[in-house]
């Protein structure tokens, strides 16, 4: 267990959210670093950076820190689902494209 990666995965979160709002986001990083722990506990550094990333890309308002929490479960089978979907379509694409070229 790393005790940084819970403050290193913070700071990104704030980089993230000043580049996107043009401001740092007010937050507690004692307090907050608890449940990012549970974050990293759940399914690892890694993801859990690569899930921060993904967040920022999704639609929703003012990317609270807490709704990070509370759904990045969800938010990961959602991520690796569109990820499955992605690489579906182009084996699909191939496909049509073999049998429209008539190499198939």
């Amino acid at each position: 267990m790393n005790n940084k990666e819970p403050y290193i995965l913070l700071t990104q979160y704030q980089q993230m959210y000043k580049e996107k709002y043009g401001k740092m986001p007010a937050l507690n990083k004692y307090k907050e670093k608890w449940a990012m722990q549970d974050v990293v506990d759940s399914i690892g550094y890694q993801r859990a950076s690569e899930l921060l990333r993904y967040y920022f890309t999704t639609g929703k308002i003012g990317h609270p820190l807490p709704f990070f929490f509370y759904n990045f479960d969800k938010m990961d089978m959602l991520e690796k689902e569109l990820q499955a979907d992605r690489m579906n379509r182009k084996v699909l694409r191939q496909q049509t494209k073999k049998l429209v070229d008539g190499e198939e």
